[in-house]
Protein backbone atom coordinates (compact mmCIF):
# COMPACT_ATOMS: atom_id res chain seq x y z
CA UNK A 1 0.00 0.00 0.00
CA UNK A 2 2.80 2.39 0.94
CA UNK A 3 4.55 1.68 -2.35
CA UNK A 4 1.36 2.44 -4.27
CA UNK A 5 1.04 5.82 -2.53
CA UNK A 6 4.64 6.61 -3.37
CA UNK A 7 4.12 5.73 -7.03
CA UNK A 8 0.90 7.75 -7.14
CA UNK A 9 2.68 10.70 -5.55
CA UNK A 10 5.46 10.53 -8.11
CA UNK A 11 2.97 10.35 -10.99
CA UNK A 12 1.26 13.47 -9.67
CA UNK A 13 4.41 15.42 -8.84
CA UNK A 14 6.26 14.77 -12.10
CA UNK A 15 3.71 16.55 -14.32
CA UNK A 16 3.46 19.41 -11.81
CA UNK A 17 7.25 19.74 -11.79
CA UNK A 18 7.28 19.76 -15.60
CA UNK A 19 4.61 22.48 -15.72
CA UNK A 20 6.48 24.54 -13.11
CA UNK A 21 9.68 24.24 -15.17
CA UNK A 22 7.82 25.23 -18.37
CA UNK A 23 6.33 28.32 -16.73
CA UNK A 24 9.70 29.27 -15.27
CA UNK A 25 11.40 28.91 -18.66
CA UNK A 26 8.68 31.01 -20.24
CA UNK A 27 9.23 33.83 -17.75
CA UNK A 28 12.97 33.36 -17.21
CA UNK A 29 14.50 31.73 -20.32
CA UNK A 30 17.88 30.10 -19.86
CA UNK A 31 20.47 32.56 -21.10
CA UNK A 32 22.71 31.35 -23.91
CA UNK A 33 26.38 32.20 -23.49
CA UNK A 34 28.40 33.58 -26.39
CA UNK A 35 29.00 30.93 -29.04
CA UNK A 36 32.16 30.27 -31.05
CA UNK A 37 30.80 32.10 -34.10
CA UNK A 38 30.06 35.13 -31.92
CA UNK A 39 33.65 35.21 -30.67
CA UNK A 40 34.98 34.81 -34.21
CA UNK A 41 32.90 37.71 -35.51
CA UNK A 42 33.67 39.98 -32.56
CA UNK A 43 37.40 39.27 -32.83
CA UNK A 44 37.60 40.22 -36.52
CA UNK A 45 34.55 42.18 -37.66
CA UNK A 46 36.50 43.64 -40.61
CA UNK A 47 36.51 40.17 -42.20
CA UNK A 48 32.73 40.51 -42.33
CA UNK A 49 32.82 43.96 -43.90
CA UNK A 50 31.54 45.81 -40.82
CA UNK A 51 32.63 48.06 -37.97
CA UNK A 52 31.23 47.40 -34.48
CA UNK A 53 30.50 49.97 -31.78
CA UNK A 54 29.30 49.15 -28.28
CA UNK A 55 27.42 51.09 -25.65
CA UNK A 56 24.87 50.69 -22.86
CA UNK A 57 21.65 52.70 -22.60
CA UNK A 58 20.76 54.56 -19.42
CA UNK A 59 18.43 51.72 -18.41
CA UNK A 60 21.36 49.24 -18.83
CA UNK A 61 20.16 47.78 -22.16
CA UNK A 62 23.34 46.61 -23.96
CA UNK A 63 23.58 47.63 -27.65
CA UNK A 64 25.87 46.88 -30.59
CA UNK A 65 25.89 49.25 -33.57
CA UNK A 66 27.02 47.44 -36.72
CA UNK A 67 28.02 49.70 -39.64
CA UNK A 68 29.28 49.00 -43.16
CA UNK A 69 33.07 49.19 -43.28
CA UNK A 70 33.97 52.53 -44.91
CA UNK A 71 36.55 50.72 -47.04
CA UNK A 72 33.72 49.01 -48.91
CA UNK A 73 35.24 45.57 -48.28
CA UNK A 74 32.53 42.92 -47.96
CA UNK A 75 32.26 39.69 -46.03
CA UNK A 76 31.24 36.54 -47.88
CA UNK A 77 27.61 36.72 -46.72
CA UNK A 78 27.25 40.33 -47.73
CA UNK A 79 28.83 39.64 -51.10
CA UNK A 80 26.42 36.74 -51.68
CA UNK A 81 23.36 38.89 -50.93
CA UNK A 82 24.56 41.68 -53.22
CA UNK A 83 25.09 39.18 -56.03
CA UNK A 84 21.58 37.77 -55.57
CA UNK A 85 20.06 41.25 -55.71
CA UNK A 86 22.11 42.29 -58.74
CA UNK A 87 20.84 39.20 -60.58
CA UNK A 88 17.35 40.59 -59.93
CA UNK A 89 18.43 43.89 -61.55
CA UNK A 90 18.12 45.80 -58.29
CA UNK A 91 20.20 48.95 -58.13
CA UNK A 92 22.38 48.92 -55.02
CA UNK A 93 24.21 51.73 -53.24
CA UNK A 94 28.01 51.55 -53.27
CA UNK A 95 29.35 49.16 -50.65
CA UNK A 96 30.55 51.05 -47.58
CA UNK A 97 27.83 53.71 -47.81
CA UNK A 98 25.03 54.16 -45.25
CA UNK A 99 21.48 54.86 -46.45
CA UNK A 100 19.42 54.10 -43.33
CA UNK A 101 19.11 52.28 -40.02
CA UNK A 102 17.61 48.95 -39.02
CA UNK A 103 16.89 47.73 -35.50
CA UNK A 104 17.13 43.92 -35.28
CA UNK A 105 15.27 42.21 -32.42
CA UNK A 106 16.24 38.69 -31.35
CA UNK A 107 13.96 35.85 -30.31
CA UNK A 108 13.44 33.89 -27.11
CA UNK A 109 16.70 32.54 -25.69
CA UNK A 110 18.54 34.64 -28.26
CA UNK A 111 20.95 37.51 -27.77
CA UNK A 112 22.10 40.52 -29.78
CA UNK A 113 25.20 38.72 -31.06
CA UNK A 114 22.97 36.20 -32.86
CA UNK A 115 22.13 39.01 -35.28
CA UNK A 116 25.72 39.82 -36.25
CA UNK A 117 25.59 37.51 -39.28
CA UNK A 118 22.19 38.96 -40.22
CA UNK A 119 23.55 42.48 -39.83
CA UNK A 120 26.44 41.59 -42.14
CA UNK A 121 23.95 41.05 -44.96
CA UNK A 122 22.03 44.27 -44.33
CA UNK A 123 25.24 46.29 -43.91
CA UNK A 124 26.45 45.10 -47.31
CA UNK A 125 23.71 47.14 -48.99
CA UNK A 126 24.08 50.26 -46.88
CA UNK A 127 22.17 49.78 -43.65
CA UNK A 128 23.47 50.56 -40.19
CA UNK A 129 22.14 47.89 -37.81
CA UNK A 130 21.33 48.35 -34.13
CA UNK A 131 21.31 45.14 -32.07
CA UNK A 132 20.06 45.04 -28.49
CA UNK A 133 19.59 42.49 -25.73
CA UNK A 134 16.04 42.16 -24.43
CA UNK A 135 15.35 41.69 -20.69
CA UNK A 136 16.17 38.16 -19.43
CA UNK A 137 18.43 37.62 -22.46
CA UNK A 138 22.10 38.06 -23.28
CA UNK A 139 23.73 40.64 -21.03
CA UNK A 140 20.56 42.55 -20.15
CA UNK A 141 20.17 42.79 -16.35
CA UNK A 142 16.39 42.36 -16.53
CA UNK A 143 15.14 39.01 -15.26
CA UNK A 144 11.66 38.67 -16.82
CA UNK A 145 10.63 38.11 -20.43
CA UNK A 146 7.27 39.71 -21.26
CA UNK A 147 7.11 38.93 -25.02
CA UNK A 148 6.77 42.52 -26.12
CA UNK A 149 4.22 43.68 -23.57
CA UNK A 150 6.80 45.57 -21.50
CA UNK A 151 9.65 45.79 -24.03
CA UNK A 152 8.03 47.59 -26.96
CA UNK A 153 9.78 50.89 -26.22
CA UNK A 154 13.26 49.37 -26.33
CA UNK A 155 13.89 49.26 -30.12
CA UNK A 156 13.13 52.97 -30.63
CA UNK A 157 15.03 53.83 -27.45
CA UNK A 158 18.12 51.91 -28.61
CA UNK A 159 17.93 53.64 -32.00
CA UNK A 160 17.63 57.12 -30.50
CA UNK A 161 20.36 56.56 -27.90
CA UNK A 162 22.71 55.07 -30.50
CA UNK A 163 22.15 58.06 -32.79
CA UNK A 164 22.94 60.44 -29.93
CA UNK A 165 25.96 58.40 -28.80
CA UNK A 166 27.62 58.13 -32.22
CA UNK A 167 26.31 61.24 -33.96
CA UNK A 168 24.12 59.97 -36.79
CA UNK A 169 20.54 60.65 -37.86
CA UNK A 170 18.06 58.18 -36.35
CA UNK A 171 15.86 58.20 -39.43
CA UNK A 172 15.12 56.70 -41.84
CA UNK A 173 14.70 53.42 -39.97
CA UNK A 174 13.15 49.98 -40.25
CA UNK A 175 12.64 47.15 -37.78
CA UNK A 176 13.04 43.38 -38.01
CA UNK A 177 12.19 40.71 -35.44
CA UNK A 178 12.24 36.93 -35.25
CA UNK A 179 9.88 34.84 -33.09
CA UNK A 180 9.53 36.68 -29.77
CA UNK A 181 11.43 39.53 -31.39
CA UNK A 182 8.68 39.72 -33.98
CA UNK A 183 6.12 40.22 -31.21
CA UNK A 184 8.28 42.99 -29.73
CA UNK A 185 8.58 44.54 -33.21
CA UNK A 186 4.80 44.47 -33.76
CA UNK A 187 4.22 46.34 -30.52
CA UNK A 188 7.07 48.73 -31.31
CA UNK A 189 5.52 49.45 -34.71
CA UNK A 190 2.07 49.96 -33.20
CA UNK A 191 3.33 52.62 -30.78
CA UNK A 192 2.26 56.19 -31.44
CA UNK A 193 4.87 58.11 -33.45
CA UNK A 194 6.82 54.92 -34.20
CA UNK A 195 9.74 55.79 -36.52
CA UNK A 196 9.68 52.63 -38.63
CA UNK A 197 9.26 52.93 -42.38
CA UNK A 198 9.11 49.16 -42.86
CA UNK A 199 8.90 45.97 -40.80
CA UNK A 200 10.00 42.38 -41.36
CA UNK A 201 8.52 39.73 -39.06
CA UNK A 202 9.85 36.18 -39.18
CA UNK A 203 8.31 33.11 -37.52
CA UNK A 204 6.38 35.06 -34.93
CA UNK A 205 3.19 34.26 -33.03
CA UNK A 206 -0.32 35.66 -33.16
CA UNK A 207 -1.07 34.96 -29.48
CA UNK A 208 1.39 33.58 -26.92
CA UNK A 209 -1.25 31.36 -25.32
CA UNK A 210 -1.79 29.66 -28.70
CA UNK A 211 1.89 28.73 -28.81
CA UNK A 212 1.85 27.37 -25.25
CA UNK A 213 -1.30 25.39 -26.05
CA UNK A 214 0.27 23.99 -29.24
CA UNK A 215 3.45 22.88 -27.53
CA UNK A 216 1.65 21.43 -24.51
CA UNK A 217 -0.75 19.47 -26.75
CA UNK A 218 2.20 18.09 -28.67
CA UNK A 219 3.65 16.75 -25.43
CA UNK A 220 0.62 15.41 -23.57
CA UNK A 221 -2.31 15.44 -25.99
CA UNK A 222 -4.99 18.02 -26.67
CA UNK A 223 -7.14 17.46 -23.58
CA UNK A 224 -4.26 17.38 -21.11
CA UNK A 225 -2.59 20.16 -23.10
CA UNK A 226 -5.43 22.52 -22.22
CA UNK A 227 -4.93 21.77 -18.53
CA UNK A 228 -1.16 22.21 -18.94
CA UNK A 229 -1.66 25.55 -20.71
CA UNK A 230 -4.06 26.78 -18.05
CA UNK A 231 -1.75 25.96 -15.15
CA UNK A 232 1.30 27.26 -16.99
CA UNK A 233 -0.56 30.50 -17.65
CA UNK A 234 -1.42 30.92 -13.98
CA UNK A 235 2.17 30.28 -12.91
CA UNK A 236 3.46 32.64 -15.60
CA UNK A 237 1.09 35.36 -14.35
CA UNK A 238 2.28 34.78 -10.78
CA UNK A 239 5.92 35.10 -11.87
CA UNK A 240 5.55 38.06 -14.23
CA UNK A 241 2.39 39.93 -13.21
CA UNK A 242 0.90 39.53 -16.70
CA UNK A 243 -1.52 37.07 -18.27
CA UNK A 244 -0.51 34.95 -21.24
CA UNK A 245 -3.31 36.44 -23.33
CA UNK A 246 -1.81 39.90 -22.83
CA UNK A 247 0.88 38.94 -25.35
CA UNK A 248 -1.59 39.30 -28.19
CA UNK A 249 0.04 40.40 -31.44
CA UNK A 250 -2.94 39.79 -33.67
CA UNK A 251 -4.91 42.48 -31.85
CA UNK A 252 -2.18 45.00 -32.75
CA UNK A 253 -1.32 44.27 -36.39
CA UNK A 254 -4.44 46.03 -37.73
CA UNK A 255 -2.96 49.27 -36.32
CA UNK A 256 0.35 48.99 -38.20
CA UNK A 257 0.93 51.76 -40.70
CA UNK A 258 4.27 50.76 -42.27
CA UNK A 259 4.87 48.27 -45.11
CA UNK A 260 5.17 44.83 -43.52
CA UNK A 261 6.68 41.57 -44.73
CA UNK A 262 5.82 38.39 -42.81
CA UNK A 263 7.79 35.19 -43.42
CA UNK A 264 7.27 31.76 -41.85
CA UNK A 265 8.68 28.27 -42.28
CA UNK A 266 6.24 25.66 -43.61
CA UNK A 267 7.29 23.02 -41.06
CA UNK A 268 7.65 25.20 -37.97
CA UNK A 269 7.03 22.96 -34.93
CA UNK A 270 7.39 25.74 -32.36
CA UNK A 271 5.13 28.43 -33.79
CA UNK A 272 2.90 26.82 -36.45
CA UNK A 273 2.67 28.55 -39.82
CA UNK A 274 -1.04 29.15 -39.17
CA UNK A 275 0.02 31.77 -36.59
CA UNK A 276 1.89 33.67 -39.28
CA UNK A 277 -0.97 33.35 -41.73
CA UNK A 278 -3.41 34.78 -39.20
CA UNK A 279 -1.10 37.73 -38.55
CA UNK A 280 -0.80 38.44 -42.25
CA UNK A 281 -4.57 38.24 -42.77
CA UNK A 282 -5.06 40.74 -39.95
CA UNK A 283 -2.75 43.37 -41.47
CA UNK A 284 -4.64 46.44 -42.69
CA UNK A 285 -5.41 46.65 -46.40
CA UNK A 286 -4.14 50.23 -46.42
CA UNK A 287 -0.47 49.22 -46.19
CA UNK A 288 1.77 47.35 -48.60
CA UNK A 289 2.30 43.84 -47.29
CA UNK A 290 3.89 40.57 -48.37
CA UNK A 291 3.63 36.97 -47.21
CA UNK A 292 6.51 34.50 -47.74
CA UNK A 293 6.44 30.79 -46.97
CA UNK A 294 9.90 29.27 -46.59
CA UNK A 295 9.66 25.66 -47.86
CA UNK A 296 10.72 22.96 -45.40
CA UNK A 297 11.92 25.46 -42.80
CA UNK A 298 11.44 24.77 -39.09
CA UNK A 299 11.68 27.38 -36.35
CA UNK A 300 15.41 27.14 -35.70
CA UNK A 301 16.61 26.95 -39.30
CA UNK A 302 14.20 29.40 -40.94
CA UNK A 303 17.04 31.68 -42.04
CA UNK A 304 19.52 29.00 -43.12
CA UNK A 305 17.71 26.95 -45.77
CA UNK A 306 18.37 27.16 -49.52
CA UNK A 307 15.50 29.64 -49.88
CA UNK A 308 16.96 33.14 -50.56
CA UNK A 309 15.14 34.75 -47.64
CA UNK A 310 17.90 37.28 -46.98
CA UNK A 311 17.64 38.67 -50.49
CA UNK A 312 13.87 39.03 -50.03
CA UNK A 313 14.20 40.80 -46.67
CA UNK A 314 16.99 43.09 -47.89
CA UNK A 315 15.02 44.00 -51.01
CA UNK A 316 11.99 44.86 -48.88
CA UNK A 317 14.01 47.18 -46.67
CA UNK A 318 15.75 48.77 -49.67
CA UNK A 319 12.38 49.54 -51.25
CA UNK A 320 10.82 51.12 -48.19
CA UNK A 321 13.34 52.51 -45.71
CA UNK A 322 15.71 54.96 -47.49
CA UNK A 323 14.65 58.47 -48.41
Amino acid sequence: MKRRYIITGILVLLPLAAIWWAADQLAHPSRRPLQDFHHEFLADSSAHGVVLKFFTCADNTPVIVCEPAPSGVLGKRGQAVREQLLRKNITLPPSGSIIGNLVLVHGRRGRKEDYLLIAERFCSVGFRCILLDLPAHGDHPGQIACYGVKESHLPAMALQRAAAEFGFEATPAGIMGISMGGAVSIRAASNKDAPWRAAVLVSTFDMLENVVQHQASGLVGEMCGSVWQNITGRLFAWKTGMLLNTANSIALVPTLHCPTLIAHGTTDHVIPIECGRRLYAALPSSIEKRWIEIPGADHDNVLITDFPIYAEMVEWMLRHVPN
